[in-house]
């Protein structure tokens, strides 16, 4: 007999009219794990739109173009000058060899004070510029230019560098001699040179002449051309 019955004959209340109703005990709900609840809250807030969830979009991004740097623009104005400098040195060592800036320039490589070949034209002693047993009519002009014509080779008047060799086949050979830093020999009129710019004449043959053209000798003291020598039957002697 359950608690109600017993309540009920306290009360003198007849059992069969009492009504007993149980009560069930309420189930304990299973707690969820909690990365499953965490994924229930994210799709709860995903689904009420929360701002914090809205979808990414992509963001277009636009750069300023950035002006030059004035280093850069240095360095620019550098290389356009160093440009111009050069083709102006390639401009006049062809056309205007004895310009002053190809003076300065040649200047600048031909070494320092214990390098420098300092002897002027009149320390050289001059030899015949063709062979001696050929029988060539030399003049001289009052300016130093000295000048003949005739079928022979040709020679260096004395030793030097072959510096610069200009010309051509038709129009007739240059050749220029480097004897010390301040004096050079200029030879034009050539038809063939036997040797190369950079290389040595000595008492070698240095080129040949056709008969063709008349052959100029011409000698120069820096930017100056010589006129103190002579030639004569024992070959050239400074004046």
């Amino acid at each position: 007999m359950n608690d109600e019955l017993r309540y009920a004959e306290m009360l003198e209340i007849p059992v069969e009219t009492v009504t007993v109703s149980r009560k069930e005990k309420k189930k304990k709900a299973r707690e969820e794990p909690l990365s499953d609840q965490l994924v229930k809250e994210v799709n709860e807030k995903m689904e009420t739109n929360d701002p914090a969830y809205a979808e990414s979009t992509t963001i277009e991004r636009t750069y300023d173009k950035k002006p030059r740097s004035t280093a850069k623009r240095i360095l620019i104005g550098e290389l356009v000058a160093v440009f111009v400098l050069c083709l102006g040195i390639f401009l006049t060592n062809i056309f205007l060899p004895e310009s002053a800036i190809n003076t300065f320039v040649k200047g600048l490589f031909r070494g320092d004070a214990s390098t420098a070949d300092t002897r002027t034209y009149d320390d050289f002693t001059l030899n015949s510029v063709v062979n001696g047993f050929s029988d060539v009519e030399i003049t001289v002009s009052d300016t130093g230019v000295m000048t003949f014509t005739a079928d022979c080779t040709v020679y260096a008047p004395c030793e030097g560098k072959v510096e610069r060799i200009t010309g051509n086949a038709e129009t007739g050979y240059s050749v220029t001699l480097r004897h010390s830093d301040s004096f050079t020999t200029v030879i034009s009129g050539l038809d063939t040179v036997y040797l190369e710019e950079g290389a040595t004449a000595t008492v070698t043959p240095l080129a040949h002449a056709d008969g063709t053209r008349a052959v100029r000798v011409m000698f120069y003291d820096n930017d100056s051309l010589i006129t103190g020598y002579s030639v004569g039957e024992n070959g050239i002697s400074w004046s």
